[in-house]
């Protein structure tokens, strides 16, 4: 199908998303694959087992596969001569609102103050989308999330000084994976942001999460970083569902940004082991490229 209208982005896009509320990306189950294999005690390869058991279930009866499907976030790295690049928070509400419905999706946008369900998934900034221009490109590649509430949104942030150095990080990280990290339904990606602000780093952690596993932050030292975490966050023994195991992660992940000399803005965000985003380009030509699901026919 060639996109070269408003109403076929959304018939797609719509399409997309109901997959990837139903279908975890290629690179999330074959690492839980991975980690089912490394677990030797009966209790966590029973969990892992119910695990797989859930995503058949959810192919074969065309549901989510999991009751929360999170409030839906877009992060669009879209160029400047993209053609529909002004109708595309139209497109994203119109998005929301059909896959709502063909899914099914569970209605989860409640209007602050007021405090009623709008009953489509979109209200007040809501989908949430948080942009990046791409100056000379044609073509939008759009990163789908579908933040859970017992994982992704209950994140945590501050504003270390500069005393605490890199250690701060560590700790920070450490503690929170201690406390709340046990009922975010592990194993967990741990996207982590280090800036200068807590919104800054917050935006990072969230865009960590979607980063391809396997994948390592560029600079040796933050790569480096991101593997002793891992490392450590797995030796807490958290295990799937937070019932004890040999790991505890799916990956760590740390994007950073310059910071001011006086501040390290450093935030958390996990994702849960049905950690349900998507990648879709779309081409100027009116062709699209699914990257995160091979071989998926919309």
């Amino acid at each position: 199908m060639l996109l070269t209208n408003e109403a076929a982005i959304v018939e797609v896009l719509s399409r997309f998303i109901c997959h990837v509320s139903k279908v975890l990306p290629d690179d999330i189950i074959r690492k839980l694959n991975e980690l089912r294999a490394q677990e030797t005690e009966p209790l966590p390869k029973l969990v892992y087992d119910a695990m797989f058991e859930n995503q058949e279930l959810a192919k074969r009866l065309d549901r989510p596969c999991c009751q929360d499907t999170g409030v839906i976030q877009f992060f669009p790295a879209v160029g400047t001569d993209y053609p529909l690049l002004s109708s595309l928070p139209g497109i994203f509400d119109a998005v929301v609102r059909e896959a709502t419905v063909r899914a099914p999706l569970r209605h989860n946008a409640v209007q602050t103050f007021d405090e009623y369900n709008t009953g489509d998934n979109t209200g007040l900034r809501v989908p949430c989308v948080d942009w990046e221009l791409v100056p000379g490109s044609s073509d939008l590649t759009l990163d789908v999330y579908m933040a859970g509430g017992g994982c992704t949104l209950p994140g945590r942030g501050m504003v270390l000084m500069p005393g605490a150095g890199y250690e701060g990080i560590v700790e920070f990280v450490l503690d929170i994976m201690t406390s709340y990290g046990l009922n975010a339904c592990p194993p967990l990606v741990v996207g982590v942001g280090i800036a200068t602000s807590l919104e800054t780093a917050a935006k990072l952690s969230k865009r960590a999460l979607l980063r391809p596993l396997g994948t390592h932050n560029p600079n040796e030292r933050g790569a480096f970083l991101e593997t002793e975490l891992a490392a450590a966050i797995d030796s807490i023994g958290l295990g799937p569902q937070g019932l004890s195991g040999k790991r505890s992660v799916l990956g760590v992940h740390i994007e950073n940004a310059a910071r001011h000399p006086s501040t390290i803005g450093v935030a958390v965000s996990t994702g849960c082991w049905s950690h349900r985003r998507g990648r879709i380009v779309f081409h100027v030509d009116g062709s699209y490229d699914v990257i995160s699901h091979k071989g998926v026919s919309l």
